[in-house]
């Protein structure tokens, strides 16, 4: 049986880096439920510590996530932790943009605030890597 899966990253501003991201990719921040945090917050189930404001909307505090608007790819969800990161990822996200946009494509992304860190090759490949804005390492190829 085939499973679904999503990719979760962590962070220390999950709404602000899950804004960044949707701006990336061309994907959209989803929408959380006021309504459904307000009730959650009333009857006990949460507390008032458990949320946050971002953008004039109430949210929970421990993460966002983006959508595509293209059905089966993955939701990628932003998710809350204490520390900052420290050391390279063991996973990364490849942007496949194709040779021709790459070089654009790494210049947008260096203007919405991604560092360049490396470029590399192997065979017929190349590609450039990346850090957002929280220094997590991805490729743009």
């Amino acid at each position: 049986m085939p499973f679904d899966v999503q990719v979760v990253v962590d962070s220390s501003s999950p709404h602000a880096l899950a804004d960044w991201w949707a701006e990336a990719l061309g994907w959209q921040v989803e929408a959380q439920d006021e309504a459904f945090i307000r009730r959650m917050v009333e009857i006990g189930a949460a507390a008032e510590s458990d949320t946050t404001t971002h953008r004039g909307a109430l949210v929970w505090a421990t993460g966002a996530a983006l959508v595509s608007a293209e059905p089966g790819r993955p939701r990628v969800l932003f998710q809350l932790v204490p520390e900052e990161k420290t050391v390279k990822n063991r996973v990364h996200l490849d942007v496949r943009v194709g040779a021709a946009e790459r070089e654009a494509e790494v210049a947008r992304l260096v203007e919405l605030g991604a560092r360049e860190l490396w470029r590399g090759a192997q065979g017929p490949s190349t590609w450039v890597t990346l850090a957002d804005p929280e220094g997590n390492e991805f490729c743009v190829t």
